[in-house]
């Protein structure tokens, strides 16, 4: 099938390779444009663009869709389908209506569940058992067309938002050209009352507040795990916690820690307790909590969150 892919970070790129590698004719591709990234702001390509540069393929990088040069540009490959994941940039109407077959979207979540930019990280934070990918025909609304193909993945308690992100990224490259491979059908309404809105994460979010319940902080810490990584003060001293568990037991004022007899860093919430397992300083490693706890000369009247 000739398609026209667009997208932009690895879970895009791992399904772009998928469907160049399952034989189909890629006549365009397009990612965002490069921007500035990491400490030095060095201008940083997508992983769809580094896939597409290696094969050879005819890469486009506009940063908006609404232009009559690349509604043209488009438009002239003549494509039966266009392949969208993860891309960034908004479809006009236009564009939606070129391809024989219209607009397939790789979502990841069990539509119409969560909508939007971050359904990985909304659905551990909600604590969701079980989360999946969509196959959907796009239409103008945010993620709000009919569904083609649709398969569940259970999301475990040890899952962290990058983990997941990595099962999912291998489900939708097979599930895009399991649709593809069968024919493009008539795909079944989304049930609108049952959408939630899975917004763009922001780094205040991760700031951990220790009078919410320790279930609660510990999927905050499993959501924003790698980012932007779920954030705590001591003694004026910024910590991100990596990895965490709940402890039934409860105790003293939410924030208040104790080293256990076994090496153990307990820290108080406003129910039950977290153990933490990883943490990191700002401007240092991520370490074990064995490891941390050589170096932590704190007051024991310290709390976490001051």
């Amino acid at each position: 099938m000739k398609l026209i892919f667009a997208g932009t970070p690895p879970f895009a790129a791992q399904a772009l390779a998928s469907l160049h590698e399952a034989g189909h004719e890629v006549a365009l591709v397009l990612t965002q444009p490069d921007r500035p990234s990491g400490r030095g702001l060095k201008s940083e390509s997508s992983a769809v663009k580094d896939y597409a540069l290696k094969k050879g393929l005819p890469l486009e990088q506009p940063p908006t869709l609404k232009t009559p040069e690349i509604l043209e540009l488009i438009k002239k490959r003549q494509a039966d389908v266009m392949v969208v994941a993860a891309y960034g940039l908004i479809l006009p109407k236009a564009i939606l209506q070129l391809p024989r077959f219209g607009c397939l979207n790789i979502h990841a979540s069990l539509l119409p569940r969560w909508r939007g930019a971050a359904p990985i990280q909304r659905a551990i934070l909600a604590g969701d058992t079980e989360s999946g990918i969509t196959i959907m025909q796009m239409d103008e609304g945010l993620d709000t067309g009919d569904m083609l193909l649709q398969k569940v993945l259970p999301i475990t308690k040890e899952d962290t938002a990058g983990q997941l992100l990595e099962k999912l990224t291998l489900m939708g490259s097979q599930m895009i050209q399991e649709v593809l491979s069968k024919g493009l059908s008539t795909g079944i309404k989304q049930d609108n009352s049952q959408a939630n809105y899975a917004a763009k994460i922001l780094k205040e979010e991760a700031l951990i507040d220790w009078k919410k319940p320790a279930i609660y902080i510990e999927r905050q810490i499993r959501a924003f795990n790698p980012f932007p990584g779920a954030v705590t003060t001591l003694s004026g001293e910024r910590i991100k916690i990596w990895r965490a568990h709940c402890e039934t037991a409860h105790s003293t004022t939410p924030g208040s820690y104790q080293v256990t007899t076994n090496k153990q860093l307990q820290i108080t919430c406003g129910e039950n307790t977290l153990i933490i397992d990883e943490l990191q300083r700002a401007g240092g490693r991520r370490l074990p909590t064995s490891q941390f706890l050589t170096g932590f000369n704190v007051s024991p009247e310290a709390r976490f969150g001051t």
